[in-house]
């Protein structure tokens, strides 16, 4: 062993580290070595010998650092590309008749009196990358699965659109209603990839930056969760993600590249398309983002194929004898090479070859012109078929595909490489000239100076045409498709949720416990039990959902290899490659993206799952939002549980854990249907009418309908009543229903309480009567939001509607023959019960918790923002005073006797409750 003093210090990994130097004789020769290499055949060529070297290291299996960033040219060289299968001649014609009538769609979209415009310079620049995707890879549903899932970057959907014109899957109507739903429906187009505004094409909404990748890595996964569970056979699925080199920037898109690494996602295959360019200018100008990617996805554990330049490069390569030219690609910054783009071959030779002999000698032969059409490889289809067969080839790891490309490349000088080219919607006459001249189309001047630019389709009957149908049909059907053959599913009778009706007698839990006792008693059912996927961002105990661990077991493709530090445990920690429970770590977003793919299983791969996403409610809405917005977008379905929620419920948490506004987000959520339950019984039918609507199919939805389910959930212990033989179920799920009756006391009044403030509203019932001879009825409003929904559709029919009878609320009707004033109360801010005030039928008002959360009691929290018992009470008197029903007089008594201004004298109400 080599004592302290013999150990040299070198560098592994970027770390400094301590290694034995066993013999510094031979080591010193090593270093010789280099030294002459370097001193007689310059630093280049030692670079090459150094990186020879790790080659041949790795290939006889020696442990050396990891290499994070490799050459600026192609990952595959040349000698190794594979044959490549297609008609290159007549893929060009193909894809030059769809670069002309994706422009044209968005030019003519800008057309006077519309101006509604578009996007055309990103599928300008990856038209080449879609194309062999559609003509070779893409696998299509028409055999019964899946088929590949791709998600098409979204600015690039008048490229997608022009295909499908091509193919006849759309009309030159429809190309004309881009971007004009309405006006033009039912031939208007979105703008973007939307499934709910296009069922039957797109798959998965992308345009909302940074969600495509991480929902891309999402369904890579499920689909491993489908296969190894026995749901589904999804094993040649392949998961496609269309995305930009600006697009990385967002924190989303490279926040869980670990997972699709650690699981060993080999499904998936990210291209991106890297055009150098934002919206607005360079991604990377002083610097290069693809050696920034590449260094990024090498250390996130995927494989990188670099594809950056085209074949007419290679002969320049092979001369490239000394690494020179590799040297002057590895030192151009991204801005320069934006340059190159726009400027003439002889500007190129002088600014990129000119400042060495070497490099001047390598292209004396060549023209400007010939200099000038030195291409990118994201442009040349045998360069980008070879890199998409070496990434769905390869094993063991996901692959990032870094293309090269111009951005609106082919659309003329005017395009090509500017900052603004992405906000560019129109083509002039000359423009359209130009265009026509590189695409090498049949369209005369007097076409393109007489009105609108006329689309171009060869004939039906055409090679180009036959050839497109004929590759889809050997890649198994058209692509996107969007398909729906699951069947509705056998639910389970009454008897499945008769546990949590009988109550908890004198037993207190949180109505977080409650959920978890009915998801158990379903999750037994032998037609749907299976189908339920449980997803928690790493806070399962906290929900006391640990309970699941022993049989539902935690998924994770590599199974349980340690030995669990709490194995003794009833409840120990269980992990299996069949497991049910998805535990995604701390990461909400990727627990969304988890819901949104099990969500829209139904379609994908034509068998519905049962998502349940419980999470604490604050980090829900407020922090994925935009997810759920995507969730809606594809027409995903499931349930989400924000729990522990309330502004004053999670004591001791302080500020940014009380959420005291997720059921107002939620409202603005058309897919949503949002419940505040106060009891078990209330929840047990709301899950069962949510499985009906979602999973259960009727003659107006055979397939369900394309709604999520949100219940808002508390962690506070409370006994919850069994359900009364008169329970009013319609208003349950309609959103309101009367809970208690009031039964002392003279002077009529009404209550309206939501979840956790249920108890304190049948509290301040008993106070009023007690105290102050009031008569209040006590009910549950179980959703605010869906009596404002039905509410407000109720006018929309009578604004459009004067001659028919006209609708009356359900709100207003089911109130009418309640004797007002009128007081809502609960944990939320109180814009969510003031949703309904416009129609309940009487004197209005709120209470509630606007403003900031913070650390204490909850009798302190709910004394400070007026909404316990006692508030409830004196708000109650304050509007019969204001009707002349009680004197004012004791308004001020009631302030006095219940000391509402004195936070501290409120009685400090139940401690802890987690769950």
């Amino acid at each position: 062993m080599a004592s302290g003093s013999d150990r040299n210090p070198i560098i592994i990994g970027g770390l400094p580290s301590q290694v034995p130097d066993f013999d510094p004789e031979e080591t010193q020769e090593w270093l010789d070595s280099l030294d002459a290499a370097v001193d007689e055949r310059g630093r280049e060529r030692a670079r090459y010998l150094m990186l020879r070297l790790i080659e041949r290291a790795r290939e006889r299996r020696v442990a050396v650092p990891e290499m994070r960033s490799t050459d600026y040219v192609n990952t595959i060289p040349t000698k190794s590309e594979p044959f490549f299968p297609g008609n290159e001649e007549i893929e060009r014609r193909i894809l030059n008749a769809t670069r002309w009538n994706a422009a044209v769609m968005v030019s003519r979209a800008q057309r006077p009196g519309i101006g509604v415009g578009g996007h055309i310079a990103t599928f300008a620049s990856s038209a080449s990358l879609y194309d062999v995707g559609f003509n070779h890879f893409f696998r299509g549903k028409d055999e019964g699965d899946g088929g590949d899932q791709v998600f098409f970057q979204g600015h690039a959907s008048p490229g997608i659109y022009a295909r499908a014109y091509l193919l006849d899957r759309l009309t030159e109507d429809q190309l004309d209603g881009f971007r004009q739903e309405k006006s033009k429906y039912p031939d208007g187009l979105s703008s973007y990839p939307h499934p709910r505004s296009m069922p039957d094409f797109w798959e998965f909404p992308t345009v909302s930056m940074g969600l495509g990748p991480l929902g891309a890595i999402y369904q890579a996964r499920m689909n491993r969760y489908m296969e190894a569970r026995g749901i589904a056979d999804t094993s040649r699925s392949h998961v496609w993600a269309f995305l930009g080199d600006g697009e990385m920037d967002e924190p989303e898109s490279l926040g869980q590249l670990s997972i699709a690494a650690r699981e060993g996602l080999d499904n998936l295959t990210f291209v991106v398309n890297c055009n150098l360019q934002r919206l607005d200018g360079p991604v990377r100008g002083n610097g290069k983002i693809i050696q920034e990617l590449e260094s990024i996805f090498r250390g996130a554990g995927w494989n990188v194929i670099k594809l950056i330049w085209d074949r007419s490069w290679d002969p320049l390569l092979a001369q490239d004898r000394d690494g020179i030219l590799v040297n002057k690609m590895n030192t151009t910054p991204d801005g320069q090479f934006q340059t190159y783009a726009t400027e003439s071959g002889a500007y190129i030779r002088e600014h990129f070859f000119g400042d060495d002999h070497r490099l001047r000698a390598m292209v004396e032969n060549m023209t400007d012109d010939q200099i000038l059409h030195l291409g990118r490889g994201g442009h040349d289809h045998r360069k980008i078929y070879a890199a998409f067969k070496a990434a769905t080839e390869h094993k063991g790891q996901p692959t990032v595909i870094l293309a090269k490309t111009i951005k609106g490349w082919t659309l003329g000088p005017n395009f090509e490489g500017r900052n603004a080219t992405h906000q560019m919607k129109k083509l002039t006459v000359d423009d359209l000239k130009r265009f026509r001249d590189r695409l090498h189309l049949p369209i005369s001047d007097k076409e393109l100076e007489s009105g609108p630019p006329p689309y171009y389709h060869p004939g039906r009957d055409t090679d180009e045409i036959q050839y497109m149908h004929d590759m889809r049909k050997q890649c198994g059907g058209y692509v996107p498709t969007r398909v729906v053959r699951s069947k509705p599913l056998a639910l389970p009778d009454d008897k499945a949720y008769a546990t949590v009706k009988k109550g908890t007698g004198q037993q207190s839990i949180a109505t977080t416990m409650a959920f978890v006792r009915l998801l158990k008693d379903l999750m037994r059912d032998k037609e749907i039990g299976k189908r339920f996927v449980l997803i928690a961002p790493d806070e399962y105990r906290t929900f006391g959902m640990d309970s699941f661990f022993p049989s539902a077991k935690i998924y994770n493709p590599l199974g349980q290899q340690y030995e669990s530090v709490d194995r003794e445990l009833l409840l120990a920690y269980k992990e299996s490659p069949t497991g049910q429970m998805l535990h995604d770590g701390i990461s909400e977003a990727g627990c969304t993206a988890s819901l949104i793919a099990a969500g829209s299983a139904y379609a994908t791969h034509g068998e519905p799952l049962i998502p349940v996403y419980v999470f604490y409610s604050m980090f829900g809405f407020q922090r994925t939002g935009d997810q759920f917005w995507q969730m809606a977008d594809q027409l995903a379905r499931g349930f989400v549980l924000g729990a522990t929620a309330g502004r004053t419920t999670l004591t001791g948490e302080g500020l940014q854990h009380a959420d005291g506004h997720s059921q107002l987000l939620a409202s603005t959520n058309p897919a949503c249907v949002a419940y505040d339950p106060a009891y078990g019984y209330e929840i047990a039918h709301i899950v069962q009418d949510g499985l009906r609507r979602m999973y259960g199919g009727d003659a107006e939805h055979p397939h369900g309908e394309d709604v999520f389910y949100y219940l808002t959930v508390y962690n506070e212990p409370i006994q919850h009543p069994a359900e009364p033989a008169n329970v009013d179920v319609e208003g349950i799920l309609k959103g309101v229903h009367k809970l208690s009756e009031g039964t002392s006391g003279s002077v009529p009044a009404q209550i309206l309480a939501s979840g956790v403030a249920v108890p304190w509203a049948l509290e301040a019932q008993r106070i009023l009567a007690a105290d102050w001879n009031v008569r209040a009825d006590v009910w549950s409003a179980t959703s605010w939001n869906e009596l404002r929904r039905e509410a407000v559709e109720c006018e929309e029919h009578n604004l459009l509607h004067p001659e028919e009878e006209q609708r009356v609320p359900y709100v207003t009707r089911k109130l009418s023959g309640a004797e007002g004033p009128f007081v809502a109360v609960s944990d939320w801010m109180r814009s969510v019960p003031d949703q309904i005030a416009r129609w309940v039928p009487g004197t209005y008002q709120s209470l509630g918790a606007d403003g900031f959360g913070f650390a204490d009691t909850r009798g302190a929290a709910r004394r400070f923002f007026h909404i316990d018992a006692q508030s409830i009470a004196v708000a109650v008197l304050t509007e019969l005073a204001r009707e002349g029903k009680v004197d004012r007089s004791v308004l001020k008594q009631a302030i006095d006797r219940y000391q509402l201004l004195d936070v501290s004298a409120a009685h400090p109400g139940a401690a802890g409750g987690d769950a």
